[in-house]
């Protein structure tokens, strides 16, 4: 299959990571659907990628808005062949210095909890749910997923342990489709980034992030027929070498998804009934 021919989605493409995916991603000649709810944002980006981009606003956190994203997709450009999760709600979306003052359980509320479970888990689930049947019938497909950190994860709530949540049904996916020409990848900056996804009240020297752009080259390369068979990995962009080829810069900056070593506490595992 050639880039020409396929088609990517990419959510919370607007502006900061989702920019630099929807950059990256065109550049390979890959026809993009950037997805945001942010209108305006999405056209501002799609309008720079220029006839090979198409702006779809879109809301992920409900169902009917991940049926409507993928339905637009499908009419404007066709079926999708690769998808990026990247759409996210972080702490700042609390309070300007959500990432410094960390919000405690009380301060986390139902109604709280719930946009948060919305948009950095259900809509992944759904959208990944939405677009798998038809890579699986066509044997080619790319699902790619942005996490976090694990310090990340053991550190924040409601943030990180949805990510932990997405990083763990990644897994599970991965291992379903395996086999099937569908591969399903994690991919992290490996730090804090220079985004609006963190406030300015942060506390943290912005001089000092990783810029989006580090996303770019290991995410053209997980959206390529060169990956095929490559699945259940955790790759960390800060770590992708890009003056390597792939295969020396994949064994530099990937790993398996989730936290496989845990597998070693467990003593004892029913055996399954005859």
């Amino acid at each position: 299959m050639s880039a020409l021919n396929r088609v990517a989605l990419i959510t919370g493409g607007g502006g900061g990571i989702g920019a630099a995916l929807c950059t990256a991603i065109a550049a390979t000649g890959t026809r993009v659907a950037v997805v945001d709810r942010d209108e305006t944002a999405a056209h501002r980006v799609a309008q720079a990628l220029g006839d090979r981009a198409v702006a779809i606003a879109g809301d992920i956190s409900t169902e009917a808005g991940c049926t409507a994203v993928v339905h637009a997709t499908e009419q404007r450009l066709g079926p999708v062949d690769i998808l990026i999760n990247n759409a996210g709600i972080g702490l700042s979306a609390l309070r300007p210095d959500g990432e410094r003052n960390l919000p405690d359980l009380q301060e986390v509320t139902p109604e709280i909890f719930d946009r948060f479970i919305a948009i950095n888990l259900r809509g992944p689930f759904l959208m990944t749910r939405l677009v798998t049947p038809g890579m699986r019938e066509r044997g080619w497909g790319r699902v790619i997923n942005n996490t976090t950190s694990f310090f990340t994860m053991l550190r924040t709530f409601p943030y990180g342990a949805l990510k932990a949540s997405l990083e763990a049904a990644s897994a599970v996916w991965a291992t379903e489709l395996e086999g099937t020409g569908v591969t399903v990848n994690i991919l992290v900056p490996g730090g804090p980034t220079d985004t609006a996804f963190i406030g300015d009240g942060s506390g943290m020297d912005r001089a000092t992030m990783l810029r989006p752009e580090v996303m770019g080259p290991p995410a053209a390369w997980l959206a390529s027929p060169g990956s095929d068979g490559f699945t259940g990995k955790r790759i960390i962009a800060a770590y992708w070498d890009p003056t390597l080829d792939a295969d020396a810069a994949m064994a530099k900056a990937a790993m398996p998804i989730g936290w496989p070593e845990l597998a070693q506490a467990t003593r004892v595992w029913p055996k399954a009934a005859d």
